[in-house]
């Protein structure tokens, strides 16, 4: 049998978000600790679920592999004395090494001597390794919250219980400050035995099934999905899972069962976020619809098997008839008055100690949704973009969003329907959230893109106006997330708007604070050019190439992303090295030149005349192409001049000795690199 390391981790029920990430964690660090150590194994498996954490090491070698390291100590000439005796640099090198004077000796490295010594280390057995780092390994998991228990130095998310060592069905005793692994583990906490002895990882396997524990949690996610779907099936309908709640009730149990629960019809004729939200935020429910319609019923899934399944149906629907009733109490109150009566109320809420209410800050939206309209020429929406921003905000504090926060947007968008708002002004106030986490959909109406914008950048313009900015890891106002929310409209959409001018708009609308516009303008986009670098590196684009055309000064971030397409393909051709060797010197000249005046008088050598003729040219040419937005036109035009300048540095001294030539000739370079900068800095592509 090929060797194997068994580890289980046994602890009080983990959090669920937790389980996945201090899988990977602990898995991570085995490996590295592993591969210092000079372990050898083929790879690691992980299992998880709410009460164990298993890792299973297969074909692990029985020790470290010997080392045997070649260290180089001082030069000769430092080693010895006259009398030929080692020196106290010699010496020291020695113990701190832990070599003899026999085991060091003297070579040529270059033109000197250097004394060098053979490190030989016995390689450790296996076992020895493993008692040492599966207890750093696991020591070493980070976790959002962690706590200490019983006198304990070590922290985790919850206390851990027991541990599972098998080193080829041998137990290896690993200590983790008291807890010493054993070969005996525990079954499902109300279904399986308390103490289970295993004697080998398949007994392992075997036992842990025949007790009620799924361990491997792909398994466990399969068979929530296809009972959930059989369950559903049996109603006349489909079940709805979303894959974050799904791998959520995963890590919630070891051993599932999917049943369904049924509530009151008259709860479907509310809107369907209204109920679907307290089913999955709050009881961790799957849906039941059919064709797009909600279905009177949802699906759960136990801990456990079928016995007096029916009492837990109860006690499920139980429990969500009373939110289902706090929710529809909730919307009939809210829909007796107009969602715009809301809007009063907004000034009874703070955004920001500095920067005003809520109410304030829809104001604020409504001027910079209509810069943002006018920027793009489409007037006939300002009119629903202006009515969507003063009402964006207002179901902020209906009793429904004050009990249920995952519904804002949500209800704003329906309680306008009620009201009687058209579905341009409804869907924007749903979208002017979007996107609200990576990966979310964005704004598909153009009132709504203008919104999400307005909102996002209002809030980023405020923050940053105060001094607040996202340092390291801190981001509480998650202004991360709303730049790139409004990078990722930007690219989806097209949209040809010049952000510096828009973060100019922003601040203007701060107007009763005291702080710098320029300065802060300047923070704010390199701000937003870092989170450009992020993006532009997420969609495959090298990362000189997001210098190369962030350095053209461009404010469209639709535009540079084209650009940086372009680049990108433009730079798999043959003649690459060269062409760009040459435009590296044109633009280390460039910075020397004072001006790009260029006097044609002052031309007087033929390839200098040739030079600029030619430039004047392509410079037309690359003018063109870069109006219609043709780059990889303009790259190969501005390309063509690299004759010209081969012919120019081969044949003339640019760094002339009567001071108004050179000048001359350094304005004609500084053109020349100017001219190159409209289309991207080709000088910080790297190459070979």
């Amino acid at each position: 049998m090929e060797n194997y390391f068994l580890l289980e981790v046994g602890v009080e029920e983990l959090p669920s978000r937790f389980v996945e990430s201090t899988l990977t964690q602990i898995k991570e660090n085995l490996e590295k600790s592993l591969k210092e150590n000079r372990v050898e194994f083929k790879d690691i498996e992980k299992y998880g679920t709410p009460r164990r954490l298993t890792f299973v090491i297969n074909q692990i070698s029985d020790k470290q592999s010997n080392l045997e390291e070649e260290l180089k100590g001082p030069s000769k000439k430092i080693s010895v004395d006259a009398d030929g005796n080692f020196t106290k640099p010699a010496l020291g090198f020695m113990k701190s090494k832990g070599l003899d004077e026999a085991d060091v000796y003297f070579k040529q490295v270059g033109k000197d001597e250097y004394l060098f010594g053979t490190l030989k280390q016995e390689g450790k057995a296996t076992s020895e390794v493993l008692k040492e780092i599966v207890p750093a390994a696991i020591k070493g998991v980070t976790f959002p919250k962690a706590m200490r228990w019983g006198g304990k130095n070590m922290k985790f998310a919850r206390p851990i219980r027991w541990m599972v060592a098998l080193l080829n069905d041998e137990v290896l005793p690993i200590n983790l400050e008291g807890i010493v692994a054993s070969n005996v583990t525990k079954g499902h906490r109300f279904l399986g035995r308390k103490e289970i002895e295993v004697f080998s990882i398949e007994d392992y396997f075997k036992q842990l099934s025949k007790n009620f524990v799924v361990l491997d949690q792909n398994v466990r996610k399969e068979a929530i999905k296809s009972q959930a779907e059989e369950v559903a099936k049996s109603l006349g309908g489909e079940v709805e899972i979303e894959d974050d709640l799904l791998e959520e009730i995963t890590y919630l149990v070891e051993y599932p069962t999917a049943f369904y629960g049924e509530f009151n019809k008259d709860y479907v004729k509310l809107p369907k976020e209204v109920v679907t939200t307290p089913m999955k935020e709050h009881q961790r429910y799957f849906p039941v619809s059919k064709d797009g319609k909600l279905l009177p019923y949802f699906i759960a899934v136990r801990n456990g098997d079928k016995h007096a399944i029916d009492i837990v149906k109860a006690g499920n629907e139980k429990v969500l008839e009373a939110r289902l009733a706090d929710a529809l109490f909730f919307y009939d109150e809210d829909i007796k008055k107009p969602l715009e009566s809301f809007v009063e109320n907004l000034k009874t809420v703070v955004f920001q100690a500095k920067l005003g209410t809520v109410y304030d800050k829809t104001l604020r939206i409504e001027k910079l949704a209509q810069d943002i309209v006018e920027t793009l020429d489409e007037k006939e929406i300002l009119n629903d973009t202006l009515r969507a921003a003063k009402l964006c905000k207002a179901d902020l504090v209906t009793n429904m969003v004050f009990e249920f926060t995952e519904l804002q947007g949500v209800m704003g968008r329906e309680y306008a329907k009620v009201g009687g708002e058209n579905d341009a002004v409804a869907q924007a106030i749903f979208e002017h959230y979007l996107p609200r986490f990576a990966g979310d959909i964005l704004p598909q109406t153009q009132e709504g893109v203008a919104l999400s914008i307005a909102d996002k950048l209002d809030s980023i313009a405020g923050f940053f106006a105060i001094g607040i900015k996202p340092s390291g890891s801190q981001d509480p106002y998650a202004l991360r997330r709303q730049a790139l929310g409004i990078l990722s409209i930007l690219l989806d959409k097209k949209l040809d708007i010049n952000l510096e001018k828009l973060v100019g708009d922003a601040l203007d609308n701060y107007d009763y604070l005291t702080f710098d516009k320029a300065e802060v303008t300047s923070q704010i986009m390199d701000f937003f050019i870092e989170r450009i670098k992020n993006l532009f590196k997420d969609l495959g684009i090298r990362y000189d190439v997001i210098d190369a055309v962030l350095s053209s000064n461009l404010n469209s971030i639709s535009d540079i992303h084209t650009r940086a397409v372009e680049l990108n393909k433009w730079l798999q051709k043959e003649e690459l090295v060269e062409m760009l060797t040459a435009f590296n010197r044109v633009s280390t000249l460039a910075e020397k030149a004072e001006t790009d005046m260029v006097d044609e008088a002052l031309l007087k050598e033929d390839a200098e005349v040739k030079l600029n003729a030619g430039f004047k040219e392509i410079k037309a040419q690359v003018e063109g192409f870069l109006a219609n937005k043709e780059y990889n036109k303009a790259l190969d035009a501005f390309a063509s001049i690299k004759p010209l300048v081969d012919n120019l540095f081969d044949n003339v001294m640019i760094m002339d000795k009567d001071e108004a030539v050179k000048a001359n000739r350094l304005g004609l370079l500084k053109q020349i690199y100017d001219t190159m900068l409209t289309i991207c800095d080709l000088s910080k592509i790297v190459y070979k």
